[in-house]
């Protein structure tokens, strides 16, 4: 697979040394986006939050983790999203499930992964939907040099109910398949609600008490106890994607255990489905348009017009899909695997061989994207499981079939590369019940600096709601880059220095810096 299942940021900014001295706090600026979402209307701050010093590093006392060998299973994961050797440990760390019906009860084991011998640690918060966290920070290991990683050691953590920490399989493989293989220009999304309404019948059916703990709100619990189980008085971290939404929650929930954390990319913080997916499609059509610029200036194999040549494959898909032993290729699952290519900058190029090959009827390469999200083994747990239950656990927002039908029809006029599947989003928590766990809306009171990077486009978590989120946030101090794909770190030398700075000598960056393409 390599790197066709990546989603996310490809290196974690390098920790040059540990400081316990700064004193230097967030500007107060105004944040450049104004807000056209309807979020949740928070009080304003106290000036006090915005002034607190930056966390010291810490090395950990009385750990209770036990580090020893990772299992077959993990390391044939590595091999399986094409992660270099490396040293690496794992071990486990003990939680609760937690659900609404026995509070505080039933064991859950999280599999949490160290690269390097630092004795400080980072820890890595992914995104529910892309690789699980010890897949991820195995990876951002690989790439740091290895004198950054005898000071520091990234600690990936596999979310609960995904990778090696009980993943949740609940979800018939033929259903599966028939929401990725869903045709995005459907004008009735009937059928695809039927089918989404079977998994959530399975879901309920297969995790009874499990459902509804599946959710950010008891994530975030985890890593209070990975901060225990680790020895340490405050936990720093990076979260990508969705997994800063997790540590903004941890934040709220445990502020005076909060240390140097960075946000790269962070959703939207609108509590309304419509809003966020529109900017997500946005974001998705706005990547593409980078990508085919970047796609012509390397003279690459879709010709003049990638985008043309992206349209023409899906119509051709739609009339005739591309059989395969496994799950073959259709027009709704190329359109999703371009999707996912399409976070991870660095892979750019081999995206644009595999959609060439699909035009020539060759789909096995553009299918891999998907592969994480309807394949499940017990080396590769499926990631469309456990998204999708944490995703309609953390949102109130279900939308009726009429409305439903009407916003996939102006989107996809709208959003001529996206917007069907976007709508088809919308669909998948419209036939669950609704978790009692409210929508989360982060305040950030009491926080240090937490920096937050956006990425002008991306497609996962889009500038614009990245923006709105940090603008919520007291202490959070903004840097915009003006690259593509999802996340900055490693990819923006100026984003990258003012991470290393901020989490190796405690320097806070400037608010409002810019940083070129």
């Amino acid at each position: 697979m390599g790197t066709m299942a990546r989603r996310g940021i490809v290196l974690l900014a390098a920790v040059a040394s540990i400081t316990t001295a700064c004193t230097a706090a967030p500007s107060q600026r105004p944040a450049i986006v104004v807000n056209d979402g309807p979020i949740d209307q928070s009080a304003p701050p106290s000036p006090s939050a915005a002034q607190l010093p930056v966390p010291p590093l810490e090395e950990p006392t009385r750990s209770s983790v036990t580090w020893g060998d990772c299992d077959a299973v993990v390391k044939t994961r590595m091999s399986t999203y094409g992660v270099p050797d490396q040293p690496v440990q794992c071990a486990r760390v003990q939680t609760v499930v937690d659900s609404p019906s026995m509070p505080g009860r039933t064991p859950l084991r999280l599999t949490v992964l160290k690269a390097g011998t630092g004795r400080a640690p980072i820890v890595v918060v992914s995104d529910v939907q892309g690789e699980p966290g010890t897949v991820k920070a195995a990876r951002l290991a690989a790439s740091l040099p290895p004198e950054f990683l005898t000071k520091f050691s990234l600690i990936g953590v596999d979310r609960r109910g995904s990778g090696s920490s009980e993943p949740v399989r609940c979800i018939e493989d033929d259903i599966r398949m028939d929401i990725v293989n869903a045709d995005p220009a459907s004008e009735d999304l009937e059928d695809l609600l039927d089918v989404v309404r079977q998994a959530g019948q399975q879901c309920i059916i297969s995790l009874e008490n499990r459902l509804y703990a599946m959710d950010t709100w008891r994530t975030a619990a985890d890593l209070e106890k990975v901060r225990e189980a680790l020895g340490l008085q405050r936990l720093s971290a990076i979260g990508v994607g969705e997994g800063s939404r997790v540590l903004g929650v941890y934040g709220d929930r445990f502020p005076d255990r909060v240390g140097r954390m960075v946000f790269d990319g962070l959703p939207d913080p609108s509590g309304d489905s419509l809003v966020t997916m529109e900017g997500v499609a946005t974001g998705a059509e706005a990547a593409f348009a980078e990508f085919a610029k970047d796609c012509v200036a390397r003279t690459c194999a879709l010709g003049p017009d990638p985008k043309q040549t992206f349209l023409d494959l899906i119509r051709k898909l739609r009339a005739s899909p591309i059989p395969s032993p496994d799950a073959g290729l259709t027009a709704g699952s190329a359109t999703r695997a371009v999707l996912t290519g399409l976070a991870n900058r660095s892979g750019w190029p081999a995206l644009a061989d595999a959609i060439a090959k699909a035009r020539d009827n060759d789909g096995a390469p553009l299918s891999k994207y998907v592969k994480p999200l309807v394949e499940d083994s017990r080396e590769q747990p499926t990631a469309l499981d456990i998204a999708l239950v944490t995703g309609c656990n953390d949102t109130k927002t279900r939308l009726a079939l009429e409305r439903l039908n009407s916003t996939g029809k102006e989107w996809r006029t709208r959003y001529p590369l996206f917007g069907g599947v976007m709508a088809q989003n919308l669909v998948l928590c419209s036939a669950w019940s609704v978790a009692a766990q409210p929508p989360l809306s982060l305040s950030g009171r009491g926080l240090p600096p937490i920096v937050v990077l956006s990425t002008a486009s991306d497609p996962v978590t889009p500038q614009p709601g990245t923006q709105r989120s940090a603008q919520q946030l007291p202490s959070a101090v903004l840097i915009s880059w003006q690259g593509a794909g999802h996340g900055a770190l490693g990819l923006s030398p100026c984003a990258t220095d003012a991470v290393r700075g901020f989490l190796g000598d405690g320097k806070v960056p400037a608010a409002g810096t810019a940083c070129p393409p």
